[in-house]
């Protein structure tokens, strides 16, 4: 201590008690060490699984003699069903779940207006287009998705092989139960036209034909606005 503190003390008269810093350290790494010591506390086998599934297991304290057995047994069925459920090619517990939520969400539109089947086919190629009654898109394809290049493009086999496509992903989806009420839109006179319509005559539309409740050509007609180029003249 200087003497400028000394005589400061002595003037005083003060009793002064020093206390050392390192109490307070050691204290508070007393405090975090007691903290790491304490046990974790890990989450039930049943806590871990999905709450539908939860609701369904008994509820009440567990019998003597079986603590944690009740959630073992539950688990162990829940994996054998969804093991199962893969063998067989089908949905398990938890994406049955999922997909059953996203239903519930998924807004489709009116009730009474129904799906549209568009068939686009002109010269050059041909597009089929499935909506839902909201007009949101389900599938888009051209025959130019099925490897078709340039002038084979807007054939008639192409437009046929293309239309029995999209009826088959329609059915990998399993939309042909989904879809209650459909309307055949048509628009253009190209080979995909009849193409398109055969298809869903066919053998292949079957799924599908008994839902058609309307056909309507929309074909864009041109009435006056600016003039036609000059007709292609050969020879």
């Amino acid at each position: 201590m200087s003497r400028l503190q000394c005589r400061l003390l002595a003037a005083t008269r003060t009793p002064v008690s020093y206390s050392p810093p390192t109490h307070q350290y050691v204290r508070s790494f007393s405090q975090t060490c007691s903290k790491r010591d304490e046990p974790k506390r890990t989450p039930s086998l049943l806590s871990m699984l999905p709450r539908s599934i939860q609701s369904t297991q008994p509820r009440g304290p567990p019998r003597l003699g079986a603590s944690g057995g009740g959630d073992m047994s539950a688990l162990q069925r829940i994996l054998a069903q969804d093991s199962i459920a893969k063998a067989r090619n089908q949905p398990t517990s938890t994406e049955q779940i999922l997909s059953n939520e996203d239903e519930k969400k998924e807004d489709w539109g009116p009730p009474n207006e129904p799906f549209h089947f568009h068939i686009y086919s002109h010269k050059h190629n041909c597009h089929i287009t499935v909506t839902k009654p909201n007009r949101g898109a389900i599938i888009s394809m051209s025959t130019g998705n099925l490897a078709f290049k340039k002038a084979k493009r807007g054939t008639y086999d192409a437009a046929y092989q293309l239309t029995a496509y999209v009826i088959d992903k329609l059915h990998q989806g399993n939309w042909h139960k989904n879809i209650t009420a459909m309307e055949v839109v048509l628009r253009g006179f190209g080979q995909g036209r009849e193409a398109a319509t055969k298809v869903l005559l066919g053998t292949e539309g079957r799924m599908l034909r008994d839902k058609i409740v309307k056909v309507s050509d929309a074909t864009r007609l041109k009435f006056g606005g600016t003039r036609s180029p000059k007709p292609r003249r050969l020879g």
